[in-house]
């Protein structure tokens, strides 16, 4: 059983960042110039800070590509930090026998123990017993999911070759909300692709600016909603036999686990509890040609843990950046005492790149579906396999 699996590494200012993909099958046309197409969508966005500024990522493909496809070989992908020439004293590997006093003064400057609440800095530097809070930031910064970008547009790429394709869009940024939606799915696309705030209404992203800028203004940050949409996938991923196997499941931890999200819906989510079982659930019905459609969607394209032929359609919330200018009252681990949380340069909303992210998740989890159920070790292998 073919299965699609990865490992990432790498800190926010290390080196680089990279990912080994294993279980891509042979005879794959696999781009670097479609992966640094979802990287700079990644990086866009309205609202982003000065991080975006220095970096312009780029994927290097390593191996496990010969000539534009697959050889069925683990695929390693690299992304370089051009900001680690500013941090190569700080972030070095190796231990300094005689540091500079230069060297040492970098490294003082950039080391922090006053906690920022919303991060990772307190339990990790528990569970880790880390004294110098950089070593928590460094890898649990949403860095990392620049090189999760990566390999999900590596996934995008095997799924597309079987015409089932997705994308993503903002719904909401703080109290603005997207109320007009346009009315099929590649207009959604279209209009959301062209948004920097990755919203589908101008007039809703005028106002997702405004509310923007005046975060930005109070020296606070934003956090919104996203939506994830995938069609013509097969009737059949996911399965109920075990709750581990569920696909709602699997997608709801991928994007759980993304940095600041909150919570996932699927479908009608949590608005499922205001309506009645006679609202809720789609009816099914038969074509003349005797294929079964249906008129609504709101289980999301998903029964079960199953999906069940209609698209796949997956909301995440995202909080607010915890990093902000505005700062919080914390603690200062060096002595245990009051103090205001740490600061360092921030997004004022990433709601944008959040939702592009989910995308590149969920079409991760996809894949590794897609691919235990039809099998094969090879493209035309999956051909046939596939009936196409």
């Amino acid at each position: 059983m073919k299965r699609f699996r990865f490992l990432t590494s790498g800190e926010s200012h290390g080196k680089c960042l990279t990912a080994i993909i294993e279980g891509v099958p042979a005879g794959i046309r696999i781009k670097e110039a479609v992966i640094n197409a979802d990287l700079a969508r990644r990086q866009g966005g309205y609202g982003r800070g000065d991080r975006m500024k220095i970096e312009n990522d780029k994927v290097e493909i390593k191996s496990g590509v010969r000539l534009g496809k697959s050889t069925g070989a683990p695929i390693c992908l690299e992304i370089k930090n051009n900001d680690y020439a500013n941090w190569e004293d700080v972030m070095a590997v190796q231990d300094y026998d005689y540091p500079t006093e230069e060297a040492l003064k970098k490294i003082e400057e950039r080391s922090f123990t006053r906690v920022r609440p919303g991060h990772a800095d307190y339990a990790g530097s528990i569970k880790y017993n880390l004294k110098d809070l950089r070593d928590v930031l460094e890898r649990s910064s949403a860095r990392k999911t620049a090189i999760e970008v990566a390999v999900g547009s590596v996934a995008k790429q095997i799924l597309k070759e079987f015409n089932i394709v997705g994308f993503s869009h903002v719904v909401q940024i703080g109290n603005v909300k997207l109320d007009f939606y346009p009315k099929t799915y590649t207009l959604i696309k279209q209009k959301a692709e062209a948004s920097d705030v990755h919203c589908a209404d101008e007039m809703t992203s005028d106002r997702m600016r405004i509310a923007i800028d005046k975060a930005a203004e109070e020296g606070d940050t934003l956090g919104g909603k996203f939506e994830v949409i995938f069609g013509n996938l097969p009737v059949g991923l996911g399965s109920y036999v075990q709750w581990d196997e569920a696909l709602d499941g699997r997608i709801a931890q991928a994007i759980m686990s993304i940095p600041a999200v909150k919570a996932v819906e699927v479908g009608a989510g949590v608005e499922a509890a205001n309506l009645f079982g006679s609202q809720m659930h789609d009816e099914i019905f038969v074509a003349k040609d005797k294929s079964v459609y249906r008129q609504t969607n709101n289980a999301g394209g998903i029964e079960g843990g199953i999906t069940n032929g209609e698209s796949l359609v997956v909301r995440g919330t995202m909080k607010p950046i915890p990093t902000m200018r505005k700062s919080l009252a914390t603690v200062d681990l060096k002595n245990m005492s009051p103090s205001n949380a740490h600061f360092e340069r921030s997004d004022t909303c990433a709601v944008p790149a959040c939702s592009v992210v989910a995308e590149a998740r969920v079409a991760i989890i996809l894949v590794d579906e897609f691919l235990a159920k039809i099998g094969g070790d090879n493209f035309v292998e999956m051909k046939a396999h596939y009936g196409v």
